[in-house]
């Protein structure tokens, strides 16, 4: 513990914590871009390839699916080996499926392409690794949050750059239908960029990477059974779905819905889409800097309460967003919502490392599984439903009863005691650096 950040530099590189963190949101960001480079284009996409209304809500499914069984496997695989060996091989690995949707020319190469990339948003599970392990109890849910947060503004980036991209190749005078195929090579080429800096200046731990003696290794299959046995992490897999999940479920269907339902152009939609995916330059990192202090004053059962007042709001408010008839009120009540379903995010893990801190890797994989698990049962019901906005108005209630299993997290008050002593401890530690750098400044 006493080698983490006990605060939050952000311009001071020349510290691992904080080379680490930079790092981490930023090989999320890319991979978040490149997961949902093709959901802005898919107005195009869908006339190109001649697709159905249900080959696209499977199509949807197949992105967030494969995540659920990536994201299980990745965080025992960051105890075994490091989140920068594991980071470094998602990045080059998952690059070679985006860049191949491009050679798609039927219903199920698309399919199974999509399936493939969605293994990429496992690299969420890798930055809230890496950050957790570098940060103390008193700032380890802003960074976490932070760092996701950022990352995830990928999916709202690409969703406004994807189709200006389209248009610049459009506008040298490429097919409409080739040019989305050449427009899916920059995502994969930042991915693999993204692999080469990751390896070359990121560390597995404050004290260096996993391959140096004084660092040892974790049984990566341990760790995810111990995480699997700790009933609070199931709780946290079903919050995580009502928040991620709801929030993956808006990126591959929001351009599409603003096109269908209120004729705006492609253009404009993806505007309109990736305002909620830019949300989380902020309101992520909110959600964790606000459990963060409420933790400060009421421990543990604080950062609980708030997680259940954050999905409770984020529920109500997708309900109120499927009554909107018209796409201002709806982009209101969309950012309203939005702005919940981000903090809910933040706040579900800042409360994460402190679940099973001998099993952090297992904990962090089946949580972070849970998103995509809540945006293949979102797919399944708005697919299912009599329609759209009856779908919206269901799943919005189905996140407000969600909050119920947090309501159900509970800790001893000997574990309590124990989180309450290592924050106080990361507070004292923050001091004394505060006065050491006081003193070199005097002397």
């Amino acid at each position: 513990m006493e080698d983490r950040a006990s605060r939050i530099e952000l311009f001071k590189l020349g510290s691992i914590q904080m080379r680490v963190f930079h790092l981490a949101w930023l090989a999320f960001f890319v991979c978040f871009f490149a997961w949902f480079a093709v959901a802005p284009l898919m107005p195009v996409i869908r006339k190109d390839l001649g697709l159905t209304g249900a080959q696209i809500a499977n199509i949807n499914i197949a992105a967030v699916f494969a995540t659920i069984l990536v994201r299980l496997l990745i965080g025992p695989l960051c105890d075994r080996f490091g989140a920068r060996r594991t980071y470094t091989w998602l990045l080059t690995l998952g690059a070679v499926p985006v860049i191949g949707i491009g050679l798609c020319h039927s219903y199920l190469a698309f399919l199974c392409c999509r399936l493939c990339v969605g293994a990429i948003g496992a690299s969420f599970v890798i930055t809230q690794f890496h950050t957790t392990l570098m940060f103390a109890p008193n700032v380890v849910g802003t960074a976490n949050a932070a760092a996701a947060g950022w990352g995830n503004s990928g999916g709202g980036a690409t969703q406004a750059l994807m189709p200006l991209i389209l248009a610049v190749i459009v506008g040298l005078g490429v097919s409409q239908s080739l040019s989305w195929r050449l427009a899916m090579i920059v995502p994969g080429a930042m991915m693999l960029l993204m692999a080469f800096l990751y390896y070359r200046y990121a560390r597995d731990t404050p004290r260096g990477n996993l391959s140096e003696p004084r660092n040892t290794r974790r049984s990566g299959w341990r760790s995810f059974q111990e995480a699997a046995g700790n009933y609070r992490v199931w709780m946290l897999f079903i919050a995580y779905g009502a928040c991620f999940g709801i929030e993956l479920t808006i990126h591959n269907f929001a351009a599409t819905y603003y096109v269908d339902r209120f004729s705006l152009d492609v253009r404009a939609a993806g505007l309109y889409a990736g305002s909620f995916g830019l949300l989380a330059l902020f309101a992520r990192a909110l959600g964790g800097f606000l459990s963060d202090r409420t933790a400060h004053r009421h421990g543990l059962d604080g950062r609980v309460r708030l997680l259940f007042f954050f999905i409770v709001a984020e529920g109500l408010g997708l309900a109120t967003f499927s009554r909107m008839d018209a796409a201002q009120t709806a982009l209101v009540a969309m950012l309203a919502f939005g702005l919940f379903t981000h903090m809910a995010c933040g706040a579900t893990y800042s409360l994460t490392p402190f679940v099973h801190r001998g099993a952090f890797g297992g904990v962090a994989g089946i949580i972070g599984a849970g998103g995509n698990a809540g945006a293949v049962a979102a797919g399944f019901l708005l697919k299912s439903a009599s329609g759209l906005q009856h779908g919206l108005l269901l799943l919005g209630l189905a996140v407000t009863g969600s909050a119920l299993c947090v309501a159900a997290v509970r800790f001893s008050p000997d574990y309590k005691l124990v989180e309450r002593q290592a924050y106080a401890q990361a507070l004292d530690a923050r001091r004394d650096a505060d006065a050491m750098a006081a003193d070199a400044v005097s002397s």
